[in-house]
Protein backbone atom coordinates (compact mmCIF):
# COMPACT_ATOMS: atom_id res chain seq x y z
CA UNK A 1 0.00 0.00 0.00
CA UNK A 2 1.77 3.54 -1.28
CA UNK A 3 1.86 6.09 1.30
CA UNK A 4 0.13 9.75 0.84
CA UNK A 5 2.95 12.12 -0.21
CA UNK A 6 1.66 15.47 1.89
CA UNK A 7 5.36 16.09 1.67
CA UNK A 8 8.11 17.06 -1.36
CA UNK A 9 10.09 14.33 -2.04
CA UNK A 10 14.46 14.74 -1.86
CA UNK A 11 16.28 11.70 -3.02
CA UNK A 12 19.78 11.47 -1.55
CA UNK A 13 22.24 9.03 -3.65
CA UNK A 14 24.94 8.06 -1.78
CA UNK A 15 28.05 5.56 -2.06
CA UNK A 16 27.08 3.12 0.64
CA UNK A 17 25.41 2.95 4.24
CA UNK A 18 27.95 4.59 6.36
CA UNK A 19 27.31 7.63 4.24
CA UNK A 20 23.62 7.23 5.10
CA UNK A 21 24.65 6.68 8.69
CA UNK A 22 26.81 9.41 9.15
CA UNK A 23 24.36 11.99 6.94
CA UNK A 24 20.74 10.91 7.45
CA UNK A 25 19.56 12.56 10.73
CA UNK A 26 21.02 15.23 9.59
CA UNK A 27 19.51 15.89 5.93
CA UNK A 28 16.27 14.86 7.48
CA UNK A 29 16.43 17.36 10.39
CA UNK A 30 17.44 19.87 7.69
CA UNK A 31 15.12 19.25 5.50
CA UNK A 32 12.22 18.27 7.82
CA UNK A 33 9.57 20.13 5.67
CA UNK A 34 10.27 17.54 2.57
CA UNK A 35 10.26 13.68 2.97
CA UNK A 36 14.39 12.22 2.87
CA UNK A 37 14.59 8.88 0.61
CA UNK A 38 18.39 7.64 0.67
CA UNK A 39 19.65 5.32 -2.29
CA UNK A 40 22.05 3.60 -1.01
CA UNK A 41 24.41 2.60 -4.12
CA UNK A 42 26.85 -0.04 -2.49
CA UNK A 43 29.93 1.68 -4.68
CA UNK A 44 30.79 4.12 -6.82
CA UNK A 45 28.22 4.52 -9.72
CA UNK A 46 30.81 6.48 -12.10
CA UNK A 47 33.35 3.83 -12.35
CA UNK A 48 31.28 0.89 -12.51
CA UNK A 49 31.70 -1.34 -15.51
CA UNK A 50 29.40 -0.39 -18.26
CA UNK A 51 29.08 2.96 -16.97
CA UNK A 52 29.99 5.68 -19.68
CA UNK A 53 29.07 9.67 -20.57
CA UNK A 54 26.45 7.96 -22.69
CA UNK A 55 24.04 6.84 -20.34
CA UNK A 56 25.32 7.75 -17.03
CA UNK A 57 22.25 9.73 -16.51
CA UNK A 58 19.82 7.25 -17.16
CA UNK A 59 21.53 4.92 -14.62
CA UNK A 60 20.94 8.11 -12.39
CA UNK A 61 17.64 7.98 -13.76
CA UNK A 62 17.12 4.26 -12.78
CA UNK A 63 18.05 4.67 -9.17
CA UNK A 64 15.14 7.06 -9.28
CA UNK A 65 12.85 5.28 -10.75
CA UNK A 66 13.56 2.43 -8.11
CA UNK A 67 12.01 4.93 -4.91
CA UNK A 68 9.53 6.21 -7.59
CA UNK A 69 8.19 2.36 -7.40
CA UNK A 70 8.99 1.12 -4.08
CA UNK A 71 6.96 4.03 -2.60
CA UNK A 72 4.38 5.10 -5.44
CA UNK A 73 5.82 8.40 -6.10
CA UNK A 74 5.21 10.39 -9.28
CA UNK A 75 7.75 12.37 -10.75
CA UNK A 76 6.37 15.74 -9.91
CA UNK A 77 6.87 14.84 -6.02
CA UNK A 78 10.45 15.34 -6.13
CA UNK A 79 11.78 18.36 -4.92
CA UNK A 80 15.16 17.43 -5.73
CA UNK A 81 18.06 15.16 -6.21
CA UNK A 82 20.80 15.67 -3.77
CA UNK A 83 24.41 13.16 -4.87
CA UNK A 84 27.07 12.55 -2.90
CA UNK A 85 30.21 11.19 -4.05
CA UNK A 86 34.09 10.70 -2.98
CA UNK A 87 36.72 11.94 -5.36
CA UNK A 88 39.37 9.21 -4.88
CA UNK A 89 41.42 10.93 -6.00
CA UNK A 90 40.07 10.87 -9.91
CA UNK A 91 42.36 14.02 -11.15
CA UNK A 92 45.46 12.45 -10.02
CA UNK A 93 46.82 10.59 -12.22
CA UNK A 94 50.58 12.43 -12.46
CA UNK A 95 50.22 11.03 -8.86
CA UNK A 96 49.54 7.68 -9.17
CA UNK A 97 52.68 5.51 -8.03
CA UNK A 98 52.98 1.65 -8.82
CA UNK A 99 54.10 -0.51 -5.99
CA UNK A 100 53.40 -3.73 -4.67
CA UNK A 101 50.70 -3.26 -2.25
CA UNK A 102 46.80 -4.41 -1.59
CA UNK A 103 44.17 -2.56 -3.31
CA UNK A 104 44.49 0.91 -3.64
CA UNK A 105 46.13 3.18 -1.03
CA UNK A 106 45.84 6.80 -0.90
CA UNK A 107 47.90 9.72 0.39
CA UNK A 108 47.62 13.34 -0.11
CA UNK A 109 50.35 13.26 -2.47
CA UNK A 110 50.07 10.44 -4.41
CA UNK A 111 48.14 6.72 -4.70
CA UNK A 112 50.17 3.85 -4.74
CA UNK A 113 48.42 0.64 -6.69
CA UNK A 114 49.59 -2.76 -8.25
CA UNK A 115 47.91 -1.73 -11.27
CA UNK A 116 48.49 1.65 -12.45
CA UNK A 117 47.10 1.32 -15.75
CA UNK A 118 43.72 0.29 -14.72
CA UNK A 119 43.79 2.78 -12.60
CA UNK A 120 44.18 5.50 -14.53
CA UNK A 121 41.59 3.91 -17.15
CA UNK A 122 39.00 4.66 -14.24
CA UNK A 123 40.05 7.58 -13.43
CA UNK A 124 39.26 8.73 -17.43
CA UNK A 125 36.25 7.15 -16.96
CA UNK A 126 35.03 9.25 -13.69
CA UNK A 127 36.54 12.57 -14.67
CA UNK A 128 33.89 12.36 -17.53
CA UNK A 129 31.04 11.26 -16.15
CA UNK A 130 31.56 13.64 -13.08
CA UNK A 131 32.00 16.59 -15.66
CA UNK A 132 29.12 15.28 -17.03
CA UNK A 133 26.97 15.37 -13.82
CA UNK A 134 28.32 18.70 -12.67
CA UNK A 135 27.34 20.01 -15.77
CA UNK A 136 23.60 18.68 -15.93
CA UNK A 137 21.32 20.54 -13.76
CA UNK A 138 18.03 18.24 -13.99
CA UNK A 139 17.52 14.13 -14.46
CA UNK A 140 14.54 13.49 -15.69
CA UNK A 141 12.85 17.15 -15.20
CA UNK A 142 14.18 17.05 -11.71
CA UNK A 143 16.62 19.37 -10.46
CA UNK A 144 19.64 17.52 -9.43
CA UNK A 145 23.38 18.53 -8.12
CA UNK A 146 26.35 16.69 -7.41
CA UNK A 147 28.33 17.37 -4.27
CA UNK A 148 31.95 15.75 -3.09
CA UNK A 149 33.91 14.58 -0.49
CA UNK A 150 38.23 14.21 -1.31
CA UNK A 151 39.35 12.10 -0.91
CA UNK A 152 36.56 10.57 0.55
CA UNK A 153 33.95 10.95 3.50
CA UNK A 154 35.67 9.71 6.17
CA UNK A 155 38.78 12.19 5.24
CA UNK A 156 36.32 15.33 5.58
CA UNK A 157 34.54 14.29 8.82
CA UNK A 158 36.88 12.74 10.64
CA UNK A 159 40.30 14.16 8.98
CA UNK A 160 41.84 10.89 8.39
CA UNK A 161 42.76 9.74 4.95
CA UNK A 162 43.38 6.01 5.21
CA UNK A 163 41.88 2.59 3.91
CA UNK A 164 38.97 1.81 6.77
CA UNK A 165 37.04 -1.41 7.18
CA UNK A 166 33.32 -1.55 6.81
CA UNK A 167 32.61 -2.06 10.21
CA UNK A 168 35.03 1.05 11.26
CA UNK A 169 32.86 3.34 8.61
CA UNK A 170 29.82 2.40 10.41
CA UNK A 171 31.07 3.06 13.92
CA UNK A 172 32.93 6.14 12.86
CA UNK A 173 29.34 7.09 10.89
CA UNK A 174 27.06 6.54 14.15
CA UNK A 175 29.21 8.17 16.48
CA UNK A 176 29.27 11.30 13.66
CA UNK A 177 25.58 10.81 13.26
CA UNK A 178 25.42 11.26 17.30
CA UNK A 179 27.41 13.73 17.99
CA UNK A 180 25.37 16.43 15.45
CA UNK A 181 21.81 14.39 16.44
CA UNK A 182 19.44 17.80 16.63
CA UNK A 183 22.72 20.15 16.06
CA UNK A 184 21.90 20.73 12.50
CA UNK A 185 23.20 24.27 12.68
CA UNK A 186 26.59 22.85 14.29
CA UNK A 187 27.03 20.45 11.61
CA UNK A 188 26.85 23.34 8.94
CA UNK A 189 29.21 25.47 10.81
CA UNK A 190 31.55 22.29 10.79
CA UNK A 191 31.29 21.75 7.34
CA UNK A 192 31.78 25.34 5.94
CA UNK A 193 34.93 25.89 7.56
CA UNK A 194 37.23 27.54 5.28
CA UNK A 195 40.08 25.45 5.11
CA UNK A 196 37.34 22.15 4.28
CA UNK A 197 35.57 24.22 1.92
CA UNK A 198 36.29 24.22 -1.94
CA UNK A 199 35.68 27.99 -2.72
CA UNK A 200 33.16 29.12 -4.96
CA UNK A 201 30.04 28.73 -7.22
CA UNK A 202 29.12 25.21 -7.13
CA UNK A 203 30.88 25.06 -10.99
CA UNK A 204 33.87 26.69 -9.60
CA UNK A 205 34.22 24.18 -6.85
CA UNK A 206 34.00 21.41 -9.25
CA UNK A 207 36.85 23.14 -11.24
CA UNK A 208 38.55 23.91 -8.04
CA UNK A 209 38.77 19.88 -7.63
CA UNK A 210 39.32 19.43 -10.39
CA UNK A 211 43.27 20.87 -10.81
CA UNK A 212 46.34 19.76 -8.80
CA UNK A 213 46.41 17.18 -6.16
CA UNK A 214 42.66 18.72 -4.62
CA UNK A 215 41.08 15.20 -5.17
CA UNK A 216 43.08 13.70 -2.87
CA UNK A 217 43.33 16.78 -0.58
CA UNK A 218 40.63 16.91 2.35
CA UNK A 219 38.10 19.60 0.26
CA UNK A 220 34.11 19.23 -0.15
CA UNK A 221 31.56 21.35 -1.50
CA UNK A 222 28.33 19.65 0.63
CA UNK A 223 28.05 22.99 2.70
CA UNK A 224 26.20 24.57 -0.65
CA UNK A 225 23.80 21.73 0.21
CA UNK A 226 23.09 24.06 3.20
CA UNK A 227 22.93 27.16 1.36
Amino acid sequence: MFAVNEKKVIAVIVEGPSDEAALGSILKEYFSSAEIQFVVVHGDITTKDYTSTDNILSKINNLIESVKQKYGYKREDFLKIIHIVDMDGAFCDDAIVEKDVEGVRYYLNRIETKYPDYLIRKHTQKAEILSKLYSSGKINGVSYRIYFNSCNLEHVLFNELKDFTDDEKADMADDFAEKYEGKVEDFVEFISQDDLIAPGTFKQTWQFIEKEKHSLERFTNMHLIFK
